[in-house]
């Protein structure tokens, strides 16, 4: 067994990953607090105290022999020859990184939050590569796909117990009285818009203040670093994309104001989008969501407050609409009827990985045009061709874009050309808004119809989902068993069953005879 001489923050952290405990079970083994283990986990060169010194010693001197044995690799490693595996691994790490355009920004941010020397997140992130366990990371994945929407629902209701008056988690009644949960914060004035997406009623500002920024925090630090590894290691899309971060809420009926900010989708994913995985291991690893057992929501989204408070915290999110198409009837239908199109997100995504979801399903993002390119609407017609009409050279995650207007009538597809063309044949409203407590985000729920027979016959061959769907189902407005179904689908996503929910509220309305879709009463918790 090795004798060490010193204890380091890497030593330490060295026995961790040897004993392959987490920090809140590290911490609890050494009778010391979560923080102080992932402290050792950002300060590698840190020298600890007498007392933890000798704990330590005592917890290796107590390992079994394969831990021993793993973590005197580890240690082995600190002086190993530069020609040795375990340095050539690093350098093929190393040459991923490098080989990644997208992961430069990742590596740029994190070595200015946590104010390290540039060029350390690079080191960091490879060795965090090298220690990656493909087979661990395929069984986490396993274990949290069994983690259901109304248990993520739930654990953030109780979490954030403290709602102001007048807001809650948006809940649903609908068939024989059966209840449908989500973790989607609203109030009653953001619920039943009925805001049409045109200049007129969808007009938020783009202001110029900066993004609130993140303090060091070292589980934080620790997180994104993971983070930008495991991207590397699942070959998972992350492009630093620029965002529209929520900067001010003005929604109310047929109206979208407010003021949206900028920031990236890289600090996006190396923040906020953290907090929803170390929920779902919380849950599935059978423990309670505390603030404990939740240190980074904790860090970033501790109470109800927080949620709502956009302007001092980075709050990105998107608009999603269900796609509502008239069709005739016809050999396989004796009526005529509404296509209803849900998508199940493909696996690599980083937002609601396979998850169901409506479609179009997108991050608010500025095109070309910073300003006019705040309208929700511009978003939702522009991953209308991308998501559905086959449009990629729109999708900003696949290259850069240098065309002075990509949404010119010239470059449109030919089912958008005639949506432009015919403006009375279809409409676009925004049906409720609200902000997703998995990650902070703010949602735009939105409904998508098109009235016209002729469209379907013309181009509903035309319609294709991206890269991002696995799969593309339809199903149609006169079907209330197999919808009454689809809603109570344990398989969408939280803000995808939220904006379902409302769209069908407002289609029942718009519908007439194409439409025998299930009752749907909404409620706040």
């Amino acid at each position: 067994m090795d004798v060490i001489d010193v204890w380091t923050g890497h030593r330490a952290s060295a026995l961790q990953k040897a004993l392959r405990l987490t920090n809140e079970r590290f911490a609890e083994r050494l009778g010391t607090a979560v923080r102080t283990v992932a402290k050792w986990n950002a300060n590698p060169q840190a020298q600890l105290t007498t007392e933890m010194q000798e704990a330590l010693d005592t917890v290796l001197y107590e390992a079994p022999e394969p831990a021993q044995a793993r973590f005197g690799l580890m240690i082995t490693a600190e002086t190993t020859p530069a020609d040795s595996p375990s340095n050539a691994d690093l350098t093929e790490a190393e040459k991923r990184l490098n080989a990644d355009p997208n992961i430069g920004a990742g590596l740029a941010w994190l070595d200015r939050v946590a104010e390290w020397t540039p060029g350390t997140a690079r080191q960091r992130v490879a060795a965090t590569v090298v220690e990656l366990d493909p087979m661990e990371l395929q069984d986490r994945g396993q274990r949290r796909s069994r983690i259901e929407r109304e248990d993520i629902a739930s654990a953030l209701h109780a979490f954030y117990a403290d709602m102001p008056p007048g807001y809650g988690t948006y809940s649903a009644r609908y068939g024989d009285g059966q209840r449908v949960r989500t973790s989607v914060l609203t109030r009653a004035d953001w619920l039943d818009l009925d805001c049409p997406l045109t200049p007129e009623h969808d007009r938020a500002a783009l202001v110029s203040t900066p993004t609130p920024q993140p303090t060091g925090d070292p589980q934080a630090i620790e997180g994104a670093v993971r983070r930008v590894a495991e991207t590397l290691e699942t070959n998972t899309r992350m492009v630093d994309a620029t965002l529209y971060r929520l900067a001010e809420i003005d929604v109310s009926r047929g109206k979208l104001a407010g003021a949206f900010g900028m920031s990236s989708f890289v600090e996006y994913a190396l923040t906020m989008d953290l907090l929803e995985g170390e929920l779902v291991d919380v849950l599935a690893g059978g423990q309670e969501p505390t603030a404990e057992t939740l240190p980074l929501r904790q860090h970033y989204l501790p109470d109800a407050a927080t949620v709502i408070d956009v302007s001092n915290r980075l709050c990105a999110g998107g608009a999603l609409a269900l796609c509502a198409i008239a069709r005739p009837a016809g050999p396989r239908r004796a009526e005529p009827d509404y296509l209803l199109l849900v998508q199940e997100r493909g696996g690599r995504v980083l937002n609601a990985a396979r998850r169901l979801a409506v479609i179009p399903k997108c991050f608010h993002e500025p095109l070309t045009d910073y300003r006019d390119d705040t309208q929700i609407g511009a978003t939702l017609r522009r991953e209308m061709e991308e998501e559905l009409f086959g449009r990629d050279d729109v999708d900003g995650t696949l290259s850069a874009q240098r065309r002075a207007d990509p949404m010119h009538p010239s470059r449109l597809s030919e089912p958008m050309r005639w949506l432009t063309d015919h403006p009375d044949a279809w409409q676009m409203e925004c049906t409720g808004f609200g902000l997703n407590l998995v990650s902070g985000n703010y949602e735009y729920a939105s409904l998508v119809v098109i009235q016209d027979e002729t469209f379907w016959n013309t181009y509903g061959g035309h319609i294709e989902a991206n890269w991002e769907s696995d799969s593309l189902k339809q199903y149609s407005s006169t079907d209330h068993d197999l919808l009454t179904d689809l809603i109570g689908d344990t398989g969408w996503s939280n803000e995808g069953v939220f904006a379902f929910l409302q769209a069908l509220r407002r289609l029942n309305d718009l519908g007439g005879d194409r439409v025998h879709l299930p009752t749907v009463g909404w409620e706040l918790e």
